[in-house]
């Protein structure tokens, strides 16, 4: 956008089967209170060679980041060994795109904004259970210094993801020594199957955590939006039954 603000999301080939998660994705834009125009926003992140054919193909904003001899075509479950090299190239990815001072959608005067596995009410208290699944970041030097340095600390832990990294750096005091503004989202607007929502009418995003395969996911997520659909996104829409491999 004018202010070069993006939407990222990262998809592979199990993302892009008829009826799956990347139709899901755009349905969600299309059908939502005033957000088509920002399908125009988004930077579909491709990471093999299928699932960028395919999204170019759509006329989408496609990038394939170099992946290093890794295939990441298949669907690759929570903390396997495919997930956790894929959550920690998103992350050197999202590295790149900070230093070219491009936030990750708006943010509100805080470095960072994270969604919440569980929330405590306490927007700014650094106990909330944060999910990196979702999440605003300003581009400035503090940013860009805690990418630098969560990238480098790659290999200090081993058999662990990009979050589960950053949860032990932020216990070591990381952010506080970079003197990061963090804010830490309510799950009543900016909700996921961990915590559900008090109040479907005031869901702005819903965030598949808690999920631990593509199948699952896709299920519970049209659940959702059927439901909010259904109710014209109002209150009195209530929360369908997770389905599958979600909590």
């Amino acid at each position: 956008m004018v202010n070069k603000t993006m939407i990222i999301t990262i998809q592979n080939k199990s993302y892009m089967e008829q009826n799956g998660m990347l139709n899901l994705f755009q349905q969600s834009f299309r059908d939502g209170e005033g957000t088509q125009f920002l399908i125009k926003h988004l930077l579909f992140v491709a990471v093999d060679q299928t699932s960028y054919n395919h999204c170019c193909s759509l006329g989408l904003n496609c990038y394939k980041p170099v992946t290093e001899g890794v295939d990441f075509s298949e669907e690759v479950f929570y903390m396997s060994d495919d997930f956790i090299q894929m959550m920690w190239r998103r992350t050197l990815f999202l590295g790149d795109v900070l230093k070219r001072r491009y936030n990750f959608i708006f943010t509100e005067g805080e470095d960072l904004q994270m969604s919440s596995n569980f929330y405590n009410g306490r927007r700014f208290d650094d106990s909330n259970f944060f999910n990196t699944g979702f999440y605003f970041v300003t581009p400035n030097n503090k940013t860009t210094a805690l990418f630098d340095e969560r990238n480098a600390s790659k290999h200090n832990f081993t058999c662990m993801n990009d979050q589960e990294a950053l949860l032990r750096m932020k216990r070591a005091g990381v952010f506080r020594r970079l003197g990061l503004k963090v804010r830490y989202l309510d799950t009543t607007c900016f909700t996921g199957f961990c915590q559900n929502s008090k109040d479907f009418g005031q869901v702005i995003t819903v965030h598949s955590n808690c999920c631990f395969s593509v199948k699952a996911k896709l299920t519970s997520l049209a659940a959702v939006l059927d439901a909010w659909t259904s109710n014209n996104g109002t209150s009195n829409a209530t929360w369908p039954t997770h389905t599958g491999f979600c909590l």
